[in-house]
């Protein structure tokens, strides 16, 4: 199952390039399950072996990720606190209780939006939460695009620079490739030499 989503990916990400890191990152960041983290993983891989370039990558995935939270605040915003404040005593959130939440979100709302973004569940739901508690838009953007420029930047380019280092390391190695198999071949004949005089003495 894993090798089927892997071999999904690495075929939108090698028919779609840019708009399939672009538009998996925005649905993935308004609550829709789809795998914007390992696109993004991909896309960078795939930047590292020259297939894309890694500056319009990591702008896109940026920007997916701040659009796809601002219209998950949205939802929130103009839909998400009118049914808790209707329905919410029946999963046990009370008027009281929400009130305790969205004085803890205003005091500490920018440390979770953050790094809400490094966690999968979180990551879909920071917009809807804080559209939902009412925090200022203003505030939320920022922090929004602070958290999408972090984690971009770190799983991009992480990626990214192991992906140049990998196969580079796999392209030096198969240059030597010639040279290793004949020491090989010379330690294993020494091995058997050895062996076969210890025998006899």
């Amino acid at each position: 199952m894993m090798e089927s989503l892997l071999g999904g990916i690495e075929h939108y990400i090698g028919e779609y390039g840019y708009v399939a890191v672009f538009l998996g990152i925005l649905l993935e960041d308004f609550g829709l399950p789809t795998p914007g983290e390992t696109l993004l993983v991909s896309g960078a891989v795939a930047a590292s072996l020259g297939k894309l370039d890694i500056k319009w990558l990591l702008l896109l995935a940026f920007l997916g990720a701040v659009i796809g939270d601002n219209i998950g605040f949205v939802i929130g915003q103009y839909g998400g606190h009118r049914l808790l404040v209707r329905y919410g005593r029946r999963v046990g959130i009370t008027s009281e209780r929400l009130k305790y939440v969205e004085s803890y979100f205003d005091r500490y709302g920018e440390y979770i939006i953050i790094f809400a973004r490094f966690f999968l569940i979180l990551r879909q739901l920071n917009g809807i939460c804080a559209g939902t508690l009412e925090m200022h838009w203003a505030r939320f953007l920022l922090y929004n695009a602070i958290g999408a420029a972090l984690w971009v930047g770190f799983w991009g380019m992480l990626a990214y620079w192991l992906g140049r280092n990998t196969f580079a390391l796999i392209e030096r190695v198969h240059g030597l490739l010639p040279l290793v198999l004949v020491v090989v071949a010379l330690a294993i004949g020494a091995a058997i030499l050895f062996h076969f005089l210890r025998r006899r003495t």
